[in-house]
């Protein structure tokens, strides 16, 4: 069964940082690609950015430049370092992993930017 914690979110001003962890039970960080997603109230989740197994990133345009996807095989761990916060990035943060065709969620992280 995999498990997925994620941690560090919290209530920032805008143009602030945050660091995300996401904490797998097992090493599937190496095997399997690992996504961020986000989800604010009353719209749908919305795709953040992605890391490959081999370290390939991709971010969604409204976060390039802004976020930074990175793993840490050895600690079992997928970040997301957010900068120059914007009141638009309020959401809970979820990280996710696809394995066998199923979709493995955390509880996710609530980040909210606000003065």
């Amino acid at each position: 069964q995999v498990q997925l914690v994620e941690s560090g979110g919290g209530l920032v001003q805008p143009g602030g940082s945050l660091r995300l962890s996401c904490v797998a039970s097992g090493n599937i960080f190496s095997i399997y690609h690992s996504y961020w997603y986000r989800q604010a109230p009353g719209k749908q989740r919305e795709y953040v950015a992605t890391i490959t197994t081999n370290g390939g990133t991709h971010y969604a345009d409204s976060v390039k430049g802004r976020f930074t996807i990175s793993t840490d095989n050895a600690k079992k761990t997928v970040y997301l370092q957010m900068n120059s916060l914007k009141p638009e990035d309020t959401a809970v943060y979820s990280c996710t992993v696809i394995i066998g065709g199923r979709n493995y969620w955390g509880q996710g992280t609530q980040v909210t930017v606000s003065s």
